[in-house]
């Protein structure tokens, strides 16, 4: 199976506001669009999705930016891939309604598939945002001076 653009993305802001859940500001839609290369405008339309489905806090304004809602341990792998996702139907017999297969009734790919899919949601229900990522080190003070010495 592969996951949409769409369900990367939204996996891939997640990932970054986990790995800095614990700085002092927001991260922000233009840093994480320049960390990955990814449109700002279309990065916008995803946290506006991932916050109204309960997984992001946002701010707007100088200082705003993005927040997790909840803890990354609390935030499960599967159940963003379900409602990120917007088709499970690996094959066309998966949709009755669509299905067109003329040897669906002795076929049984859409069985083995299936218990595939089941496998691999009951694995990503398994993981957890926290699972994914190492939280980011909190700057050594001696390395913020160094660094403040080298620009002046």
């Amino acid at each position: 199976m592969r996951l949409t653009q769409w369900t990367d993305y939204s996996l891939r802001v997640l990932m970054y506001c986990a790995v800095h859940q614990h700085r002092e500001q927001p991260v922000t839609i233009t840093e994480i669009a320049e960390a990955h290369g990814i449109s700002r405008s279309h990065l916008t339309k995803i946290v506006m999705t991932l916050s109204a489905l309960g997984y992001l806090e946002t701010t707007r304004g100088r200082g705003g930016g993005l927040r997790l809602l909840r803890p990354a341990e609390h935030i499960v792998l599967g159940e963003v891939v379900r409602q990120t996702e917007t088709d499970f139907n690996l094959v066309e017999c998966f949709d009755a309604q669509t299905n067109q297969c003329r040897i669906a009734g002795v076929c049984g790919l859409k069985h083995v598939l299936g218990d595939a899919l089941k496998a691999y949601l009951a694995r990503l229900d398994a993981v957890t945002l926290a699972d994914l990522v190492l939280p980011s080190p909190p700057e050594q003070p001696l390395r913020r001076m160094a660094r403040a010495r080298a620009i002046s």
